[in-house]
């Protein structure tokens, strides 16, 4: 690495130099790397090939599960949740123990891998309702039930302060990963009051076609309001809401 001198800074590309400003000035280094087709062609990038191959396969399921569940609480999602899912998918799909390396796929992984992540990593679902539920799917009817458990919302709902009440949510996604399509369907409950002394016990219905034979996932979330003259407003903040993934099927 070199530094530029004189009157004339320059930022670009000369013969197989590069020229950039950086935040020690202005500087100099020569080109260094592989051109992409010796990448693509050369047997000795074959491990690279490969590795690519499946990083691809592995985001491309990620995205197909955040398209998915769009109509789930928006606001439920860290500024790192797309690295983070991908991470998972790639785990699940290293999982794959019936296609080689290089050809290993997120449908043929260990799927369960996939329970238990949460989309929004500083309102974690287990920390922000302290309360049993139960989900359940039958894939013959295409039915995905959610029943929680009576609960103390002061005591059982973690929310932040001014809130005045919050919804759950449940969703079941269908997700087909070869062709990278999807269906998903949420319930969600009626507006439950923090100050409520007991909220009895909660359950929601959503129903998608009967006999699917892709991965299914059931999904909840929690998303807070306030109660401003009867109107219901939503929490901007992306710290408080939460969505996490409660079955695979």
């Amino acid at each position: 690495m070199a530094k530029q001198v004189g009157l004339l800074k320059l930022v670009g590309t000369l013969g197989d130099i590069s020229f950039y400003k950086s935040f020690y000035g202005f500087l100099a280094r020569r080109k260094t790397g592989v051109d992409r087709k010796t990448v693509l062609r050369d047997p000795r990038f074959q491990r690279t090939r490969e590795n690519a191959s499946e990083f691809g396969r592995a985001a491309k399921a990620g995205k197909l599960l955040r398209d998915a569940i769009q109509p789930l609480p928006k606001h439920a999602r860290d500024s790192m949740m797309v690295q983070r899912l991908a991470q998972r998918m790639m785990k699940v799909l290293q999982s794959d123990t019936v296609n080689g390396r290089g050809m290993r796929t997120v449908a043929q992984g260990e799927l369960s891998l996939l329970n238990g992540f949460d989309f929004n990593i500083n309102a974690k679902l287990d920390t922000t309702i302290h309360t049993g539920f139960e989900a359940r799917f039958d894939r013959f009817t295409g039915e995905a039930n959610l029943d929680l458990n009576t609960h103390f919302p002061k005591r059982d709902i973690k929310a932040p302060h001014g809130v005045t009440h919050y919804k759950v949510s449940f969703g079941v996604a269908a997700l087909n990963f070869d062709a990278l399509k999807s269906i998903c369907v949420i319930d969600e409950s009626e507006m439950l009051s923090k100050d409520s002394i007991v909220v009895r016990e909660v359950s929601m219905t959503a129903i998608i076609q009967p006999g699917l034979s892709f991965p299914v996932v059931l999904l909840m979330g929690i998303s807070f309001y306030q109660e401003v003259n009867g109107e219901f407003f939503g929490l901007e903040d992306r710290r408080f809401n939460t969505l996490g993934i409660v079955g695979i099927h």
